[in-house]
């Protein structure tokens, strides 16, 4: 015996879980997988099944029904699905950051109780309580901001409680970026003379010299491949750099083959007398000690700097080797001179040798827009930053040597 399917008051035929109210609307009754209850109601049939419709799209979505019990968590998990345009190893790091640090107790707070206090409250928890560096939360900031606005753009919160969170927690414990500093021009003579001699040293001397005297970021240089320079034309060609980064799902770290960092990145630099004679000693000793480049990176291979098994430079390694380098460096001026005035070398790392390389084309008076090209940077802001932070202190010395020679010029007057 065939069964009567419900019916509405116009004579249609009502599909399983909806219902006609005796006030002529309609609603629609279903359980989700854990059993519980959930129920949408509308005006007209079109207008639920339309609403029925968007349920259903959740479901295969995996989408939370009951919004009121939607967490953090769930929307992180929105979030992983939506995310394009990240490199693969700033996209592993983001994930590992929030596992980390947001997911097993904040990540849990329901996201319509979410408060722009319990943001506040989190980070200054992270920074007091766990003793997390700024510039740490300041990475764990950019994962839960972009977390929390695909809530507001749901529709799930009014506004993205994490706003200016991080800027306040600065503004509180008188953070400041400590800007780097370039190496002046007496540092660097100290730095490039003592990996020229002779000794342990020496071996480094090619690398960081190509580093000093293109500007070019580090894994542009790990990752550059003998036929991507022209050392009879004089010139480099940037087109791609060399990454490091921990795959923690798969529990192992690798390197891999990322575009440039911009679009700007990509370019040719002129090739330095001084460079062309570093690239040269790299292939002299290279041939000497029968190194060859073993590593293979997502088909790339013949990588110019490896180590001594032919393996690509790590940047560990070299930031590792320039703080022998300093150390020894040091120790050797000190012995040599027991002056308390003498000069001896600051701590910096790989990116120091950029921002020094940049100081000295801006001393150099050398045009903002080929420094910007050279430099591959996409915003001419960057360059200007640079360039007036480098100026700010040209002027300053020239100032001071203005200043002697007005006293000594009125010295002499004196005495004539």
């Amino acid at each position: 015996m065939a069964v009567e399917r419900r019916k509405d008051n116009k004579r249609r035929v009502l599909k399983e879980g909806e219902y006609q109210r005796s006030s002529g609307t309609y609603e629609f009754k279903w359980r989700d997988k854990r059993g519980n209850r959930h129920s949408i109601s509308a005006v007209t049939l079109e207008e639920l099944r339309e609403k029925e419709l968007d349920v259903l799209r959740d479901v295969l979505d995996g989408v939370k029904v009951d919004k009121n019990n939607l967490t953090v968590n769930d929307m992180y998990n929105s979030w992983i699905q939506l995310k394009r345009g990240l490199k693969e190893n700033t996209f592993s790091n983001y994930k590992y950051m929030y596992k980390m640090f947001v997911e097993p107790d904040f990540g849990k707070n329901r996201i319509t109780d979410l408060k722009r206090s319990d943001v506040r409250g989190f980070y200054n928890f992270l920074a007091e309580e766990k003793h997390v560096q700024i510039n740490t939360i300041d990475s764990i900031h950019t994962v839960l901001h972009q977390v929390l606005e695909i809530a507001v753009e749901d529709d799930y919160l009014r506004y993205n409680p994490s706003d200016n969170a991080l800027k306040e927690l600065k503004k509180a414990v008188n953070f400041e970026v400590e800007k780097r500093r370039a190496l002046t021009v007496s540092e660097q003579e100290i730095f490039e003379a003592f990996l020229r001699k002779k000794g342990q040293y020496h071996r480094w001397y090619p690398v960081f010299t190509v580093m000093l005297w293109t500007g070019m970021r580090v894994g542009e240089i790990t990752g550059l491949r003998w036929c991507d320079i022209d050392l009879e034309e004089g010139s480099i060609n940037v087109n791609h750099t060399l990454v490091y980064f921990d795959k923690r799902a798969e529990e192992r770290c690798t390197f891999a083959i990322n575009t440039t960092k911009t679009k700007a990145g990509e370019r040719s630099i002129p090739m330095l007398p001084k460079v062309k004679e570093a690239f040269l000693m790299e292939k002299e000793y290279q041939r000497e000690c029968g190194v060859k480049s073993e590593s293979v990176v997502d088909g790339y291979r013949d990588f110019i700097f490896v180590n001594r098994f032919g393996n690509v430079q790590h940047q560990g390694t070299l930031n590792k080797a320039l703080r022998r380098i300093i150390r020894d460096c040091n120790f050797e001026i000190l012995d040599k001179n027991k002056q308390n005035d003498v000069i001896i070398l600051p701590k910096f790392s790989n990116h120091s040798l950029r921002h020094t390389f940049t100081t000295r084309m801006c001393e150099a008076g050398v045009n903002i827009k080929a420094m910007q090209e050279i430099l591959g940077h996409a915003d001419a802001e960057t360059t200007m930053d640079i360039y007036a932070e480098a100026t700010k202190e040209l002027k300053k010395s020239e100032l001071i040597n203005f200043e002697e020679f007005f006293a000594r010029h009125s010295k002499e007057k004196l005495i004539v």
